[in-house]
């Protein structure tokens, strides 16, 4: 299989990029939801939908340039996942505003924002900042 070759060569960069561009949008429709539900009372609850379409075309762009795969998708990529962990800090301080803090953790962890959910956008982002380090598919 030639896929697999690919694999165990190291030749992922296409792979990875395709993954960041195919994972976005549907984690960004999901943030959507879940904002929505809290009014975007924050500004930055805006900043993992925004960045979306630049990191899927930036992904589409790496899967067909290698030029873009060195270049403009781990610039954008940079920023999702550098989203992701303001995104960590601002549940983190959610969570401990509401009634109780993290003394009532049990309630306060279920009730209110997801502490760990931004992580994915770490993730998405870190496929686009591993995609230049890995050979070009054959």
């Amino acid at each position: 299989m030639s896929i697999l070759r690919n694999l165990r060569a190291g030749r992922m960069q296409k792979t990875l990029a395709a993954a960041a561009a195919l994972s976005a949008p549907p984690m960004a429709f999901e943030i959507y939801l879940e904002h929505y539900k809290a009014s975007f009372g924050d500004k930055w609850m805006w900043t993992p939908i925004v960045l979306t379409p630049p990191l899927t075309a930036a992904g589409v762009a790496a899967i067909y340039s290698e030029r873009a795969a060195r270049t403009v998708l781990p610039a954008v990529s940079a920023l999702y996942a550098a989203d992701g962990l303001v995104g960590v800090i601002t549940h983190l301080r959610g969570v401990h505003r509401k009634p109780g803090g993290l003394r009532n953790a049990t309630y306060n962890l279920v009730m209110g924002p997801p502490l760990l959910a931004p992580g994915a956008l770490l993730l998405i982002g870190g496929f686009g900042l591993l995609a230049p380090l890995m050979a070009r598919e054959r």
